[in-house]
């Protein structure tokens, strides 16, 4: 009756030692380190600066205990923080020879001290949120409406060039509020006008209106192409931040969108609010020129000497290339970017849109420059790096273009990223903003540490003097519910926060609600005259299905709140719903499990040690003697 098969002892064993393996990575601390990071966004970072950076240590005599490649960073850590210091001097002078433009981000960060045995099982320690660690938070709005406008005057002027190469003639274009009207004079030119603006222009709607009197023909955006412009907005200012943001070589910075039309930053460690500042409302532009490439200019570039009319720059690779000094086009004739597929050779490509200016100039000069290089140039803080330099084949008109050519898949999204992201597609102003202190974070730890301590304590010694052998029980498996609860937290690399240790407080609660609810049915099975084996199957059987019920509803409510929630909301959602998961799993299986390995096996089991058992009455039927 009482007794759990070995394949379900087995289950909870395993149950343990996951349990311990993956909080154990919790207790380790953090260690001093150093991260290597790019500064460009023209220039990757690969698992040979690996070997670089270990050399430069090895010269300066200075030991590291791990140095790895994370996939964005090269990062070093070190037994202490004069060597961090150290560490970071030496490998700034070495990397870096011009510190006013450095190529490499070296910064200070703290790693987890985790060994290696316990990191090659993905086991590693939680993250902990800005409440916790200390930082700056942002809550950005982007402005769509001024998103949707810049699309819609470019593709006003796109109209309006297009209507002037097929010679049809118009009687004024004008953008008035989220719609183009375009005047005609007659209704067959507008007809003529309709066929040629949805063949080029299928994101538009096309409504026929002044039938009494001007003909007219006004274009909006459809939702579905109104929603992905917002999208694209909302993605691209991402990319951008992302890219400010390395400069600051933050750990685990946090850039995420939050609803349509807000984005979330949160910079852990991150103190000086104003430089935060700086990054994220920095700005970058895109120039497009010609490539000094005639023998004389190709022999001054190799005697390491500028001609006169051109300017050295480099290109992705660090080979140095001269260009013109002459900008042809810049960042605000660039509708878009996306990553493709070459129509005709099916190899990757980057497909530009330019607006109706840019795509008559870029038309006029690819005519004129046929078989010469052009490059497209991305300009930060005055510095200028190439981020491609494709040979004209032929004249390009229309406004889209094509950069093709020795590229991956993987070369063209980074391609057609940096080139959206060069500045952000539409404003942003900041909504909310918090700092929060290094001690203050640790006080946080702190506190929360020893309410949730306190709290378990006060728990289980009540359980104990109120319930005995089942109140042990019930505080064993309170204790393993809070171990596999941490485990599952540093398993999914969940980001702690304190209204997440405030969830974790509030699993305890209702995990130990789910035990008083089985001990009294025990309790109440003896009352009524079940006998100890009885009275235990039928107390856990009947308890079952409310706290099923108790935990359903709890779980609802969490579900709507991951949903739904932002930030510190979505952070207490996310114990909140793990909690529920392991406290029944602890309070009811693994509990269970305790009590048949200690009563299961005795066949006349006289009485149970689970306190004293009230009876209502001295007319009550008699029940079992308990302890």
């Amino acid at each position: 009756m009482n007794r759990y098969p070995v394949w379900k002892y087995v289950v909870l064993a395993l149950s343990l030692v996951f349990g311990l393996l993956y909080t154990l990575p919790n207790f380790f601390g953090e260690a001093p380190a150093v991260q290597v990071s790019s500064a460009k966004a023209t220039q990757k970072i690969d698992d040979s600066m690996v070997g670089r950076v270990g050399d430069i240590l090895s010269k300066a005599g200075i030991e590291s205990t791990g140095l790895f490649f994370d996939g964005n960073s090269v990062k070093a850590r070190f037994a202490s923080t004069d060597l961090q210091l150290r560490a970071k001097d030496a490998i700034s002078r070495a990397l870096n020879a011009d510190p006013d433009d450095p190529s490499w981000i070296v910064a200070l960060n703290l790693l987890s001290d985790t060994p290696r045995w316990l990191t090659a099982l993905h086991a590693l320690p939680m993250y902990l949120g800005l409440d916790l660690r200390g930082g700056v938070h942002f809550l950005l709005q982007v402005d769509m409406k001024e998103a949707l406008a810049k699309r819609m005057d470019g593709l006003a002027g796109d109209i309006r060039t297009q209507l002037r190469d097929r010679n049809i003639r118009h009687a004024g274009i004008d953008r008035v509020g989220d719609a183009i009207e375009i005047r005609f004079r007659d209704a067959d030119t507008r007809e003529r006008a309709r066929a040629q603006i949805a063949d080029s222009s299928p994101e538009l709607a096309l409504t026929e209106t002044g039938e009494g009197g001007e003909p007219k023909l006004v274009a909006r955006f459809r939702e579905d192409a109104a929603a992905r412009v917002q999208q694209n907005a909302v993605q691209q200012n991402i990319t951008t931040l992302s890219n400010r943001i390395n400069e600051l070589g933050v750990s685990e910075p946090v850039i995420q969108q939050q609803g349509p039309d807000r984005v979330v930053v949160q910079l852990p460690g991150v103190q000086d609010t104003a430089k935060a500042k700086d990054i994220l409302g920095r700005t970058a532009t895109l120039e497009v020129r010609m490539v000094c490439e005639s023998p004389d200019e190709l022999a001054a570039l190799a005697a390491g000497t500028v001609p006169f009319g051109c300017e050295r720059f480099a290109e992705r690779g660090g080979r140095p290339i001269l260009l013109r000094k002459q900008v042809i086009l810049t960042g605000a004739n660039l509708n878009d970017a996306q990553a493709g597929f070459d129509g005709q050779t099916h190899e990757p490509a980057v497909h530009l849109t330019l607006d109706a200016k840019g795509a008559r100039i870029f038309r006029d000069v690819t005519r004129e420059n046929i078989g010469r290089r052009m490059a497209i140039v991305l300009v930060e803080r005055g510095k200028g790096e190439v981020v491609t330099a494709p040979v004209i084949r032929s004249e390009i008109a229309g406004g889209r273009v094509q950069i093709s050519g020795s590229m991956t898949t993987q070369e063209a999204n980074d391609v057609a990223l940096l080139l959206r992201a060069g500045s952000l597609a539409a404003p942003m102003e900041i909504i909310e903003e918090r700092t929060i202190g290094p001690s203050l974070g640790a006080d946080n730890i702190r506190q929360g540490f020893h309410s949730t301590l306190w709290g378990f304590v006060t728990i289980a010694v009540f359980m104990v003097a109120y319930y005995h052998f089942f109140g042990l029980v019930s505080a064993i498996a309170l204790s393993v519910n809070l171990l596999l609860l941490v485990a599952l937290l540093s398993l999914l690399q969940a980001t702690l926060t304190l209204p997440g240790i405030a969830a974790i407080a509030l699993t305890l609660g209702m995990a130990i609600d789910a035990n008083v609810l089985i001990n009294e049915r025990v309790r109440e099975e003896l009352r009524n005259g079940a006998t100890p084996q009885a009275a235990i199957s039928a107390g856990y059987d009947n308890a079952w299905a409310t706290i099923l019920d108790s935990n359903i509803t709890s779980m609802i409510a969490g579900v709507a709140l991951l949903i739904f929630g932002s930030g510190p909301v979505r952070g207490f959602a996310v114990v909140h719903v793990l909690g529920l998961l392991t406290s029944m799993f602890s309070a009811v299986f693994f509990s269970r499990g305790l009590v048949n390995f200690w009563y299961g096996r005795r066949r006349k089991l006289a009485k149970v040690s689970i306190g004293q058992v009230w009876k209502p009455s001295t007319a009550a039927r008699p029940s079992a003697r308990q302890g």
